[in-house]
């Protein structure tokens, strides 16, 4: 991803990150337990820091233009869905008629995976940053 795509990423999931949020702090709340709730305020607090870190990407993009960096960009897209997702999923399966769906549970740490591998990248692309 460009920076111009990356800082829109990043934007939609802060903004998705605060909705999200406020949907389960006042919608939720009456539907789901409170391990629940945990677990899907989890998921808004993996997805808001994301949303900065790929501002920090996207920022490090006007000055190294390294392909490490486009490739963390696109990974820590993937975790957000990932590790986001699939709590969000998880913490809502009887809500939305889910329960079945059990594979669900081994997506998360493949998000913090990519999460893991993406700060990675930046850390590497820094790094070798010559200027």
């Amino acid at each position: 991803m460009n920076n111009k795509t990356t800082f829109i990423t990043a934007s939609f999931f802060a903004l998705t990150a605060v909705m999200l949020g406020a949907f389960a702090a006042h919608g939720l709340k009456t539907h789901l337990t409170p391990s629940q709730i945990s677990t899907f305020e989890t998921g808004t607090q993996y997805q808001f820091m994301h949303a900065i870190g790929l501002f920090i990407i996207g920022l490090l993009m006007y000055h190294n233009s390294a392909k490490l960096l486009r490739l963390a960009s696109v990974i820590m897209t993937i975790g957000v869905i990932l590790f986001s997702g699939s709590l969000y999923l998880l913490s809502c399966r009887t809500v939305l008629g889910i329960e079945s769906w059990t594979w669900l549970g081994p997506i998360t740490p493949l998000g913090g995976l990519a999460f893991m591998m993406a700060w990675f990248f930046v850390l590497l692309a820094v790094w070798r940053d010559k200027t």
